[in-house]
């Protein structure tokens, strides 16, 4: 029972190993997916200030457009001045005149405040154009060192899986059935300890008969709790 258990304990150490190399995998992935979102996030804002420069500029033409048409507003009431005949006409001319004056200031302010606002939008867009240009060269070069990673790791993992496949030939069927079918209910933890009467993987007492027991070693025993697969060491044997 002893050599079916050390088996077993043997297994859960491989199967653990293979973990931490998925996991390394994955974070390495995840990383250079990151870093691909975020240079696309970027690449969004570009896209959002052309847009709003585009829009500004857009803005742009019409506030000129205002602005020539009240020009002209002006130069035709000055000429019209000259043929009215009453002082109601003229007096409504000057309003006339006065209003277009107003509008060719208020325009000519908007002018400057928009394309302050179109230039920084523009400029926006230069320096995000520039980071992304960056990014996407370290991007490439972390693409390349992430690879080699994941090879050594994927070639590293393949030793360790050959030699789980190996020991678990070596394993009984039923036995073998019961530690994968814990091994992917109990988030890859099928083997543990018991120190103290407490399992480690639980973390919640289990009877002293039953711990008494687990340390004569004789038997397989499983948690009540979560029902993961009992091992048990002395002191000195983990020393």
């Amino acid at each position: 029972m002893k050599e079916k258990i050390s088996k077993l304990i043997a297994l859960q150490e491989f199967d653990l190993e293979l973990s931490k190399f998925d996991l390394d995998i994955e974070e390495k992935q995840q990383e250079l997916t990151d870093r691909e979102q975020s240079i696309l996030d970027k690449e969004t804002s570009i896209n959002q200030c052309r847009e709003r420069a585009e829009e500004l500029e857009q803005r742009q033409r019409d506030i000129k457009a205002a602005h020539e048409d009240a020009g002209i507003r002006i130069k035709e009431r000055q000429n019209k001045m000259m043929q009215v005949q009453t002082s109601r006409e003229h007096q409504a001319l000057l309003k006339e005149i006065e209003d277009a004056k107003k509008l060719i200031r208020d325009t000519e302010d908007q002018l400057l405040q928009v394309m302050e606002q179109a230039e920084q939008a523009e400029a926006e867009a230069v320096e995000l154009e520039n980071v992304c240009a960056g990014e996407r060269e370290l991007l490439a070069e972390e693409n390349e060192k992430v690879a080699t990673a994941v090879k050594r790791l994927n070639t590293r993992r393949k030793t360790v899986f050959n030699k789980r496949k190996k020991l678990a030939k070596d394993v009984q069927d039923s036995v073998m059935k019961r530690y994968d079918k814990l091994l992917k209910k109990r988030n890859g933890l099928a083997v543990v300890q018991v120190v103290d009467g407490v399992c480690q993987g639980c973390f919640m007492a289990i009877p002293p008969q039953q711990f008494n027991e687990i340390r004569k070693g004789e038997q397989m025993h499983s948690c009540p709790t979560c029902q993961r697969i009992f091992y048990h060491q002395e002191a000195d044997d983990e020393a």
